[in-house]
């Protein structure tokens, strides 16, 4: 009670209620209790403190206990069940999600990306640092063609790091390509992310495809010039192997034909999308239908690779719209403390500027990404700091075709500023999933010092995004204008 009474002086009874919301989710995250369960859980004491303990027009506990069917707090229930599963299941745009989904973890299966590996070693391989730009460039590919994670990062962990430790790579560098590489694919579309952007943002899915592209590639471009200065500063960490096989015309070929595949599918998905031939939730079931054919063209389609496929797709999306659900219900309770008003005055009061003001924002979300996944920070901040960044009517070019070119900008900064979420610890994704594949000898440490480049390399890329916000509107001001 004293720290309450302290509180008090300084901060409102619902600033304090919105602090308690965070501080005990997060709390209950340390706990190891699962995402969507905080959320519902945190909620639910929060709903019983709101509604039964710091009510004043509550006077009695049959009051409390006898629930008015009539009345507005059941209006209230009813519109907030109709919310989650109306607003939410039946979003035509995330229809788009298990689509995407099932497309990357069946290409994960259909051999397309061993046979990039094998063929770009042989062409690549004999140059220092060659294992390493094999593996980025092959992470662009995968990024651009499955937009899963785990997949990536796993699938070039098991490639790429046995290959690079025998060839005797330095661990953290070796590594800290390795996870980086595989986690563009949460932002050069098709990107799940993205979905749940466009849906919380309420903006076209399209846009935000098109704008993430060239940030997507300046980012994999920032990492191949990364490794090709580090080579020649540090030879020793990348070391050329003794006997190398010299370039043939053959070589060039098998990489061209190994590549081919996989741009087919790019260009299916996005080439679609681009050329208006099909709205991106079309083009998601395309690319889930070519990824099968891909399959099914080098012998690795089964019943058994099916199905496995089909249940880890609806796992994740399950686990991800559990987590929309959970989250929605968070948000609903932190609004009825008038929480959104509580942060917009809180981030608008911090600075005069408006683009120090986007800074400010983009700060918060990098610390966030230390403690939380992107799906909660995407699902409860994005729609917080809408209304914030429409307001600060900021000049962003969108060259009289796209619409909110503010809200699409800002929408891909929070995207790149994302991409440190997997690499920084402790809830860096990808350090687990590459751990989960590393050859005896490789400790998690290896791994910590590895991505320290990629993530001063990912917020360099953020800076580059910022201060040339076209990046971001061009494109989609071609493709969608008239």
């Amino acid at each position: 009670m004293a720290i309450l009474e302290f509180m008090g002086q300084f901060l409102t009874l619902n600033e304090i209620a919105v602090l308690a919301m965070f501080i005990t989710f997060i709390w209950m995250l340390f706990r190891g209790i699962p995402v969507a369960m905080a959320l519902v859980g945190v909620s639910l004491v929060f709903v019983l403190i709101a509604e039964f303990l710091l009510d004043p027009f509550r006077s009695s506990f049959r009051d409390i206990i006898e629930f008015d069917r009539t009345g507005i707090e059941y209006q209230r229930l009813q519109a907030l069940s109709g919310r989650l599963f109306g607003n939410i299941v039946k979003n035509p745009v995330l229809v788009a999600l298990p689509m995407f989904i099932f497309m990357g973890l069946m290409l994960d299966q259909s051999g397309v990306a061993q046979r990039m590996m094998h063929a770009m070693q042989k062409l690549f391989g004999g140059l220092r640092g060659g294992l390493s730009l094999t593996v980025l460039l092959i992470g662009i590919i995968l990024a651009a063609s499955t937009g899963v994670i785990g997949a990536s990062v796993t699938l070039l962990g098991v490639m790429a790091l046995p290959a690079m430790m025998a060839q005797n790579y330095s661990k953290p560098i070796a590594t800290g390509t390795i996870a980086s590489a595989g986690t563009l694919g949460i932002l050069i579309p098709p990107s799940i992310m993205l979905v749940i952007m466009s849906d919380q943002l309420a903006i076209s899915l399209g846009d935000l495809f098109m704008g993430a592209l060239f940030p997507g590639l300046v980012l994999g471009g920032l990492y191949i010039v990364f490794i090709v200065i580090f080579g020649l500063i540090s030879p020793k960490s990348m070391p050329a192997p003794a006997n190398p096989e010299p370039i043939s015309w053959k070589a060039v070929a098998d990489v061209a034909l190994a590549v081919i595949p996989p741009l087919f599918l790019i260009l299916l998905v996005l080439g679609s999308i681009f050329a208006g031939f099909a709205t991106p939730t079309e083009a998601s079931g395309l690319g889930a239908f070519g990824a099968t054919v891909l399959a099914l063209l080098n012998g690795k389609l089964s019943y058994k690779v099916l199905k496995e496929v089909s249940r880890s797709t609806l796992n994740t999306s399950g686990y991800i719209v559990g987590i929309f659900l959970a989250a929605n219900f968070f948000a609903f309770v932190l609004r009825r403390y008038g929480g959104d008003e509580i942060v917009q005055h809180l981030v608008l009061s911090a600075f005069e500027d408006p683009y120090m003001t986007v800074l400010f924002i983009l700060g918060i979300v990098f610390l966030l990404g230390f403690l939380l996944d992107w799906i909660e920070i995407t699902i409860i901040i994005m729609p917080l700091m809408l209304p914030i960044i429409i307001g600060l009517n900021l000049d962003v070019p969108g060259f009289d075709q796209v619409r909110d070119p503010s809200v699409v900008w800002f929408a891909i900064l929070v995207a790149v500023t994302l991409q440190t979420s997997f690499l920084t610890p402790p809830v860096g994704f990808a350090l687990f999933y590459l751990k989960g594949v590393c050859p005896p000898g490789v400790s998690l440490s290896h791994i910590y010092k590895g991505i320290i480049p990629f993530v001063l390399l990912q917020l360099l890329g953020l800076f580059i995004v910022f201060e040339f916000p076209a990046l971001t509107t061009w494109l989609p001001s071609v493709a969608y204008g008239d």
